[in-house]
């Protein structure tokens, strides 16, 4: 009596093998991701562009408009909190204007807004009102571009795919920032008119490759469907189930833990050099900053999907740790303490800033464009409070003779941030929890 086979036709066993293998290499998270498509590439590539030519004259205009057009220091501080105003909380008509013109014309707005900022600074270097109004012109364009930007880059990519794409996105922001000062210094007080310039031509350049991007589904308004999904937000149609039943969102509020966040390491972004400088060389504290820019452009894509698979929760703990962790080191003083209190508050912020876009991408029923206005303005409340308490916080503490007492209580801030947040979520949770058990 002959021997049949149990699994079914003849090399079955094979072709499920050779399947089995298939499924495994196209896996999420596997060596099978989907390449990043042309449009993608191209705004990554534009990203860096955009942030190198900004940066390259941007950290340089309180120079320009108190040395060369003659403003006061108190005239200067409000110019720059005026236009870090618009900049951070001008994000919010992000999502309406997108709604309505769409994610490409959005950035082409953005973008010829800022253009014509640039170009303006070439007379305007002669002329306070001139140069004021093309900052605040500058900085409104970039209060719309980054919100569509993104949401461009994310539209109709999976929840899989989002770490990936926002990781690349703020490593080539990221860059740009890095490489933008350094390259513009021999120029930015001897010839700023050629400075300007250079970034009016590279601004409309990149302005002209974005006229050439595919539009998006979003910039087709009959293709939308009621559910929002056409926004890349596979997560939309869960989010409105979530708020119809009545269901606990898992987790704080993505835009208070950015405000948290932003708060939290801005201590580190505008004290750090009144810290270190007298303490090292301004050499060293140069070679911080690189070698911060580095790291974070280089891990940050490597950590998305390490990131993107924490809970919010640990996310928080992982996040603010690192920062207090960070802060700590830096408080310990020396040039060992300061390098390395940079690479755990880099740390820090990959794990907050990334993990703080997913979640609120993953909650909102809202077009992207909407929600990355939102985070944006979530961050400049952040960035506006830490200067504040910063200022009077490190003032006290050097009156006292103690600049460490500065970072030991920025600390301890970061390490009851995340205590403060996980405890009101549970908090709100529990009264649900005894209706339920009493029902």
């Amino acid at each position: 009596m002959s021997r049949r086979r149990t699994d079914g036709a003849p090399g079955a066993g094979a072709d499920r093998g050779r399947a089995g293998r298939a499924r495994r290499r196209t896996a999420p998270g596997r060596t099978g991701r989907p390449p990043l498509t042309g449009p993608q590439r191209f705004l990554l590539g534009g990203s860096f562009l955009i942030t190198l030519g900004s940066f390259a004259v941007l950290p340089y205009m309180s120079v320009l408009l108190h040395q060369r057009l003659g403003l006061g220091l108190g005239t200067v501080g409000l110019v720059l909190a005026v236009a870090s105003l618009i900049q951070f909380a001008g994000g919010v008509v992000a999502g309406p204007v997108t709604g309505r013109i769409g994610l490409r014309r959005a950035m082409l707005l953005a973008l010829g807004l800022r253009t014509a900022g640039f170009a303006a600074f070439v007379p305007g270097l002669t002329s306070p009102v001139l140069a004021v109004g093309a900052l605040l012109l500058v900085s409104a364009g970039a209060a719309l571009y980054l919100p569509a930007n993104k949401a461009y880059l994310v539209e109709g990519a999976s929840k899989a795919q989002r770490p990936r794409l926002l990781s690349a996105s703020g490593s080539a922001f990221n860059a740009g920032m890095a490489l933008g000062p350094p390259a513009a210094a021999p120029l930015v007080m001897g010839s700023p008119g050629a400075l300007f310039s250079c970034v009016t031509v590279l601004f409309a350049l990149v302005g002209a490759g974005h006229a050439l991007l595919p539009a998006g589904t979003a910039d087709r308004p009959s293709a939308r469907p009621s559910d929002g999904s056409s926004h890349g937000s596979s997560a939309a149609p869960a989010a409105c189930r979530a708020r119809e039943s009545g269901a606990p969102r898992p987790g704080p509020s993505p835009f208070v833990v950015t405000v948290l966040s932003v708060y939290a390491f801005m201590f580190f972004q505008h004290y750090l050099a009144l810290y270190a400088v007298p303490r090292t060389s301004t050499a060293f504290y140069g070679a911080v900053l690189t070698g911060y820019a580095t790291l974070l452009v280089v891990a940050q894509p490597l950590l998305a999907e390490r990131v993107a698979a924490l809970s919010y929760p640990a996310a928080l703990r992982w996040g603010f740790g690192a920062m207090a962790a960070g802060m700590a080191a830096i408080g310990a003083g020396g040039h060992a303490g300061i390098a390395v209190g940079g690479a755990l508050l880099c740390l820090g912020e990959i794990v907050l800033f990334l993990k703080n876009d997913l979640e609120a991408l993953a909650r909102s029923s809202a077009a992207p464009a909407s929600v990355f206005g939102r985070q944006r303005l979530a961050a400049g409340i952040g960035a506006f409070a830490s200067g504040v308490v910063g200022g009077q916080l490190y003032g006290a503490a050097e009156s006292a003779g103690s600049a460490r007492g500065f970072w030991a209580v920025v600390c301890l801030q970061c390490l009851l941030l995340p205590v403060f947040l996980l405890r009101r979520r549970r908090t709100a949770r529990d009264p649900e929890g005894s209706r339920a058990g009493a029902g």
